[in-house]
């Protein structure tokens, strides 16, 4: 006999716990990217990062077994050419979501959509079934998107950049409304006007939960709009002063209270971690000096109009490098010691949590959990892992 639909979901999927990723970790982990080709290491070295289906499914239950908080996709549509076109090949995320969370117990996984390509009623719809499949571990990664060449793809036309986010603040209201207990309701705004919309299931955990939303605007209409609707804000990491990283993260937390609101802040980081430091410093030249696909770097900066003749050539020369690395990600390269106090000194700066990269995800993370994870459980910043699911 079949359980009737009004069971009460064992899992706890209060908003509360979606926040702490379903756990008591100070310092948060996830993996960033892992859904693209390359992952985020713009280099031509032969182990790069698949980003086929098979790997991404032994990454996600590796994951979760050693228990990193969270999987966060990259929303791509188009490579970025280059010797290796790089991102060229990628999974689409809410599929990709889905289909993690039924072959995961314990880890959050986000889905990463474009609010001007998807409709909100079906992106509502889509979410909330990843959400039921995960027992209440999805999580939205929100974004407004930059690169014309992509949406040129759907027939849509990039709006200016303050209304891409006015654009975007209607569509999470849909959403947020579809999710809520309403039903049958209109929604007329500047850019939407929708009749008679009903969305059932809600999100898995009933009524007062939701899954997680996160964003990474940097604008200032970026963040506001994080501040404004998002439990999770990444923000871009000092790679020289610990108290701008601080300040930032001040800065957003207090911009969230004045609305009655708290906020997580995270950051992006490209890991490389050995033994010893001279071997971590060794492999991060062979991979992303002397072995970087400088042709794809080439490409995205000219997509971001950074070039030689735009901008001064040691801010050219920076960037460059910058984006070789794991496209602006803060580098923590070193041994166990040294990338574990790098994290430890981001906790002590406010921040909730980091997304990493790897230039191969599988082959990196046992050392990275064995070795870092392991210093970050001694210093009080993250759990040990039990053997069975929460």
């Amino acid at each position: 006999m079949h359980a009737p639909a009004t069971v009460i979901a064992t899992r706890d999927a209060s908003l509360k716990a979606r926040r702490a990723m379903h756990g008591a970790n100070k310092l948060q982990i996830g993996l960033f990217g892992p859904n693209c080709s390359s992952g985020r290491a713009v280099t031509l070295v032969p182990e790069r990062w698949s980003g086929n289906w098979p790997d991404n499914k032994r990454l996600a239950q590796l994951a979760d077994a050693s228990g990193i908080d969270f999987l966060l996709p990259i929303g791509r549509w188009k490579g970025y050419g280059g010797d290796t076109d790089y991102q060229g090949a990628t999974l689409e995320t809410i599929t990709w979501a889905t289909a993690l969370l039924a072959t995961t117990q314990r880890i959050t996984v986000f889905g990463t959509m474009h609010a001007p390509i998807f409709n909100p009623v079906v992106a509502a719809k889509e979410m909330v079934t990843a959400d039921h499949v995960g027992e209440g571990r999805f999580g939205l990664n929100i974004v407004v998107g930059w690169n014309e060449g992509e949406f040129d793809m759907f027939g849509v036309e990039q709006r200016q950049h303050a209304d891409r986010y006015d654009y975007a603040q209607e569509w999470i209201d849909v959403i947020k409304l579809i999710w809520s207990e309403r039903e049958d309701f209109d929604f007329k705004g500047r850019y939407l006007d929708m009749k008679g919309i009903r969305g059932k299931p809600k999100p898995f955990g009933g009524t007062g939960t939701r899954p997680l939303i996160m964003n990474a605007g940097a604008s200032a209409s970026g963040q506001a709009f994080a501040v404004r609707n998002c439990d999770a804000f990444f923000l871009q990491a000092s790679r020289t002063s610990l108290e701008d990283t601080q300040q930032k993260v001040r800065n957003a937390q207090a911009a969230a209270r004045a609305q009655g609101r708290g906020i997580g802040c995270y950051t992006v980081g490209v890991v490389t971690c050995r033994p010893t430091r001279k071997q971590a410093e060794e492999y991060f030249h062979h991979c992303i000096v002397e072995h970087a696909d400088w042709r794809a770097v080439d490409g995205i900066l000219a997509l971001k109009n950074i070039s030689p003749q735009t901008v001064p050539m040691q801010e050219y020369v920076l960037k460059r490098s910058q984006y070789a690395q794991g496209m602006g990600g803060l580098p923590i390269v070193g041994d166990p010691d040294h990338v574990a106090a790098q994290l430890a000194d981001l906790s002590k700066a406010g921040l909730t949590g980091i997304a990493i990269s790897l230039v191969n995800y599988i082959d990196e993370l046992p050392y990275f959990v064995d070795e870092v994870c392991g210093r970050l459980e001694r210093m009080g910043l993250r759990e040990k892992v039990t053997s069975s699911p929460a």
